[in-house]
């Protein structure tokens, strides 16, 4: 059993950690502000990892670091908190170990650049265009870099309980565009934990995981697709046609196959099975 690190804690993070300790690891969960509940089953670290005081009593000696964080908001300096200050200041801390511990660190596919509804891999092209996703990108390359064994895992659009701004939207007949198709990728909050999961599993057994997985359902559907789908389950006026913008730096369509050549199955295969949950 492995003593595990999971920085950030959020819904991820509590199910990731509730997960684990039932197979008998040893959780500690860092955040800055702990949540209060009887269905958590971990103890926590409160810290700001932007504050490299705080991290002053953290102990050093976990075999397994989960960075599962997300931002305040959009702004560059809440990015640059997380992925250079905070990371910085963890790898710091951690260089006092003997032993410094393998990273999982999740990511994003707003990584990619592309946006003509192109297919991405593991090996496209990672370049994106603005301040945030470069800062997560930058974040990947310095713990790719550090150590062979660490893992980036690319999440893309995370849905279900709690994240359904797209059945909000549904219900009110949103301007889509319809031709050409504008590609969005998702994944169930689920099967990312499972992914996680998952790949510590294969790590754990002595299986060589690779450098990087995206993790995306099965379906990268067209948004038109998806909303009037959504329209139709719930009974709702359709959506109406949007003019074709130029604007769409998400386009594209992300392929699942290296994660699932590993031999990971989804229990969200595609959004419908995902929504359909959601709606009922």
């Amino acid at each position: 059993m492995a003593k595990i690190l999971i920085v950030g804690c959020g819904a991820i993070g509590l199910d990731l950690g509730n997960y684990l300790i039932a197979k008998g690891h040893t959780i500690i969960g860092l955040k800055r502000n702990p949540p209060i509940s009887n269905v958590i089953k971990f103890n926590f670290f409160a810290a700001d990892i932007a504050s490299a005081r705080d991290l002053q009593y953290l102990d050093t000696d976990f075999e397994q670091v989960f960075f599962i964080v997300s931002a305040d908001d959009r702004s560059e300096q809440n990015y640059r908190n997380l992925y250079e200050i905070g990371l910085n200041n963890l790898l710091n801390k951690f260089e006092r170990n003997n032993k410094p511990p393998t990273w999982l660190f999740v990511s994003s596919t707003s990584v990619y650049g592309q946006s003509q509804g192109e297919w991405v891999d593991e090996n496209s092209l990672a370049q994106p265009d603005n301040a945030c996703s470069q800062l997560i990108r930058r974040a990947e390359l310095r713990l790719m870099n550090l150590k062979l064994e660490n893992t980036i895992v690319r999440f893309s659009g995370i849905y279900g309980p709690g994240r359904e701004s797209l059945i909000r939207m549904a219900k009110h007949s949103p301007a889509i565009q319809q031709s050409p198709p504008y590609y969005t990728n998702r994944i169930h909050h689920q099967d990312c934990v499972r992914v996680l999961a998952y790949l510590l599993e294969q790590r754990l057994a002595g299986i060589t995981l690779e450098s990087c997985y995206l993790a995306s359902d099965d379906n990268p559907a067209p948004m038109w697709e998806v909303m009037s789908w959504l329209a139709r389950q719930m009974h709702c006026k359709a959506p109406v046609t949007k003019k074709v913008s130029n604007e769409n730096s998400m386009n594209k369509r992300c392929t699942n196959r290296r994660l699932k050549d590993l031999g990971f199955q989804f229990q969200y295969p595609s959004y419908k099975e995902g929504y359909q949950e959601l709606i009922e």
